[in-house]
């Protein structure tokens, strides 16, 4: 075994486990510091594939600004304790078939990576750094950017124009 493979098995038992005890926590704050684990394991992970924009991408935003606002959310509506409502009686089998094609789907598609393994191309020098994904973002794609920017600007101004609540 390699240490790539065994740094991954370790990475996704962590990323499993900190995913399941968000599931389970009874506390939202205590469910929300589960999230940030695991995306602070799958910021490794992107390190470990020699992604380090997107790493730093993952910790910054989402780990960072994304989290910090739902805990901010969570703190200012009183939502620490989330409350066991009781469960529709088709949501089980529902769930669990739909749990059950997962699990046939991954078998298939591991399956199907023993038979014939990709074939990976060498990824070319530089590929993936920061600097590379701004050249590219600046000068392909510069239009979508703005565009989104845009998008993510109106979107904010109708979030607060839509809870400012007016005092009587």
């Amino acid at each position: 075994m390699t240490a790539n493979l065994i740094l991954f098995v370790i990475l996704a038992v962590i990323a499993v486990i900190s995913a399941l005890g968000m599931l389970f926590a009874r506390n939202a704050i205590i469910a929300a510091l589960f999230l940030i684990a695991n995306f602070m394991t799958v910021a490794i992970m992107y390190l470990t594939l020699e992604a380090p924009f997107i790493a730093i991408a993952q910790v910054a935003v989402y780990a960072g600004a994304i989290m910090v606002l739902f805990l901010f959310v969570i703190m200012l509506l009183g939502a620490e304790q989330t409350g066991r409502t009781s469960v529709r009686w088709w949501l089980q089998p529902v769930s669990l078939i739909m749990g059950g094609l997962l699990m046939v789907e991954i078998f298939v598609i591991v399956l199907a990576l023993f038979k014939t393994p990709p074939q990976v191309a060498a990824l070319p020098e530089g590929f993936g750094s920061p600097l590379s994904v701004g050249e590219t973002l600046f000068s392909s794609y510069v239009l979508p950017f703005e565009a989104t920017s845009i998008l993510l600007l109106i979107a904010m101004i109708g979030a607060i124009v839509l809870t400012k609540m007016e005092k009587k």
